[in-house]
């Protein structure tokens, strides 16, 4: 399947990709430069949604399932010290294709837009439902928001992510949620602290008693984890004055099946039980909303509440998966993800099968010097390969 030829396209289109800066709602320019090449593939459809999402469909000649490959096109910022190679210069050195994006992830999305490519012009068409390729904007904010799009607009029946996994299969992630805390005191000079009610004094309690809580426990996923990630008073700054207002954000790891209400349920308990106890306390506690707009001038707004997904190991998408994988020679092992990913909507809320597979390592993620290695880039365009056979013409 992967000539030498085709070799060196998947790595110009990776090189392509990655000098082109996209950040989270600027993805204009590298969502054209996909659907052009998609085009060039020879995609039935390459379209770009109002979010600024890029959907590629190529159609079998048969009836039969959607299967949709997913990658996200924005990055994070280059940012940090000590870069020793061009953050947009797609250069290769040593075996390694550098670049911001280059595991996370513009390397797997030109490892699927070429397979797909690849297959269908292999097969001549001849398999069985619709093979979808999408590229989503601002993933790096909202995990899974603009792909509720691109659900509405293919309607798949089986998503792979092309997620960072070092060529292994992941079948599930912790989700995750900020909340926010609010306690609410009264104003008063400093110098006279009495005729106040400081409300950093008041969330100081809350966190104290928040750290005791045991968090709940998935035998795969493990800990639902709560963790403080910053604190705010107001007013700031605080010259001469009692804050009368502090609020903390907790960064919640979901595990699967937690409901929002669940999940606030023991933090409500300990506020409640505070106010009966404590004189002037006064607290609220809800999820964040995030709010962004995309390139195309669209707007997207999302309460921070994204689940944790897990399949089973004798799946049908796992078993068929995991044969098609190492019958082109790869040997993925089971395991999750650690981190969040547009699964959140797809299986999390959706309750699409879907399953994980992508070149290079978790950890490469927004560093300094991000970099894939070419054979891990090579060896996903294989995966995706064999897996559009595995699942469309089996």
């Amino acid at each position: 399947m992967l000539t030498e030829a085709r070799r060196r396209e998947v790595l110009e289109l990776a090189r392509q990709l990655l000098r082109i800066p996209s950040l989270s709602g600027k993805e204009k320019w590298v969502a054209r430069a996909i659907r052009e090449r998609m085009q060039e593939f020879g995609y039935d459809e390459a379209r770009i949604d109002s979010l600024g999402n890029v959907i590629g469909i190529i159609r079998g000649r048969r009836p039969g399932p959607c299967l949709l490959f997913d990658g996200h096109m924005d990055t994070v910022a280059a940012t940090g010290e000590g870069w020793r190679h061009d953050p947009i210069g797609g250069e290769v050195q040593d075996g390694r294709l550098y670049g911001r994006g280059a595991s996370d992830m513009k390397g797997a999305l030109a490892a699927m837009v070429a397979a797909a490519g690849y297959f269908a012009h292999d097969r001549e068409r001849d398999f069985a439902g619709t093979l979808a390729v999408a590229g989503t904007v601002h993933e790096e904010c909202f995990e899974g928001v603009a792909a509720r799009e691109v659900f509405q607009a293919v309607r798949p029946d089986y998503v792979v992510l092309g997620e960072a996994s070092e060529l292994n299969l992941k079948r599930g992630q912790r989700g995750r949620a900020e909340i926010v805390i609010t306690t609410r005191g009264r104003a008063a000079h400093s110098s006279n602290p009495g005729a106040g009610n400081n409300a950093v004094y008041q969330m100081v309690e809350v966190v104290r008693r928040l750290r005791e809580l045991e968090p709940p426990l998935h035998p795969v996923l493990g800990p639902g984890i709560l963790e403080l990630t910053d604190i705010i008073s107001a007013p700031y700054p605080g010259a001469s004055v009692v804050p009368d207002t502090c609020l903390v954000t907790y960064d919640r790891r979901l595990l699967v099946g937690e409901t929002r209400e669940g999940v606030l349920a023991p933090i409500r308990k300990v506020l409640d039980e505070l106010a009966a106890s404590c004189p002037g306390f006064r607290a609220e506690v809800a999820f964040a909303r995030g709010e962004g707009k995309c390139y195309t001038g669209a707007h997207l707004a999302s309460e921070r509440f994204y689940p944790g997904w897990l399949l089973p190991d004798d799946h049908e998408l796992v078993r068929r998966a995991l044969a098609g994988l190492r019958a082109a020679g790869l040997q993925p092992a089971l395991s999750h993800y650690s981190f969040c990913t547009n699964g959140s909507f797809y299986a999390g809320e959706a309750g699409v099968p879907t399953i994980g597979f992508g070149p290079s390592r978790e950890e490469l993620a927004h560093v300094v010097d991000e970099y894939i290695e070419l054979e891990q880039l090579w060896a996903a365009a294989t995966g995706y390969y064999a897996l559009a056979g595995a699942l469309l013409a089996p």
